[in-house]
């Protein structure tokens, strides 16, 4: 039976670092670190999400400061905003939460964010840096899970790793970061035509295609690492992952539960990311 990995644990470890160094800067009298969010619309989920955030921020000590539009905001009006907190030296990182509403071009607004500032790593200049292994920020879902990794000592140098999923937050990042790490990195998706045959030789799994029970346990080998992305929702509405949990933790070494696992890692690694912008900042 496959070993858990707690992800809530650890992201209150790295919590836990990041409240340690701003204990330090307010002791010391110097400006604490400060992340903006910005909400538009009126999706459910991200509301959710972005109130976490503000919890993790105060958890932490960092100021926190929401921007909140209605569903019919405009791209002009989200841009001025953008603009304005580029400006504003009071603020270290900018997050523009997704989805935007209909009609907003996201790529549009994710590239008027300071590079500077681009805590979520969304920016092509911030994406150009991973490729080039020289990241001022890494995507937070990405890093997240080489943090748990790293924390339960899963070495992935010379290790096959296969990816489920190719998107520009997960995927593609993820396979430059398991890169830098020596590992030999094979990318697979929802079309791939036998998924199987990749996945049963991989060492290290990680499925982020958004697909319920896409992975089985037959589809993997005896002693695979099972990092598990997915955030669905199966028959009952119980959230669950792209992983049939209980038959690859049969036969996995190591597995992420959904909830519970990389989840709270994204939110965690945000934090990190605006401790590094204020740092440079």
């Amino acid at each position: 039976m496959a070993t858990i990995i707690d992800g809530k644990a650890v992201a209150a470890k790295v919590r836990s670092e990041v409240a340690s160094e701003v204990a330090k800067l307010s002791q010391a009298g110097k400006r604490i670190p400060c992340l903006a969010v910005i909400l538009a619309g009126d999706n459910k989920a991200s509301e959710v999400y972005v109130r976490n955030k503000k919890k993790d921020c105060a958890e932490v000590g960092f100021v926190s400061r929401e921007i909140d539009f209605d569903n019919d905001v405009t791209e002009s009006e989200l841009l001025k905003t953008i603009a304005e907190l580029n400006a504003d030296d009071g603020v270290d990182g900018i997050l523009c939460q997704l989805p935007l509403p209909k009609g907003i071009d996201e790529n549009t607004v994710l590239r008027a964010i300071d590079p500077c500032k681009d805590v979520d790593a969304f920016h092509p200049y911030s994406a150009g840096l991973i490729m080039q292994g020289q990241p001022e920020f890494l995507p937070c879902t990405p890093a997240g899970i080489m943090r748990l990794l790293d924390e339960y000592a899963i070495d992935v140098i010379g290790k096959e790793c296969v990816i489920i999923g190719r998107s520009n937050i997960v995927g593609k990042p993820m396979a430059q970061l398991l890169i830098a790490r020596s590992a030999t990195v094979t990318v697979c998706h929802t079309k791939t035509s036998d998924l199987a045959f990749h996945t049963k030789r991989a060492d290290v799994i990680i499925a982020a295609a958004g697909k319920a029970g896409l992975v089985s346990g037959d589809m993997i080998k005896d002693g695979a690492v099972v990092i598990d992305v997915g955030m669905n929702r199966d028959a009952n509405g119980a959230l669950c992952g792209d992983c049939d949990y209980e038959s690859c933790a049969q036969k996995a070494s190591f597995i992420t539960p959904v909830p519970g696992g990389v989840g709270p890692m994204t939110r965690a690694m945000l934090l990190i990311n605006t401790m590094t912008a204020y740092n440079k900042h």
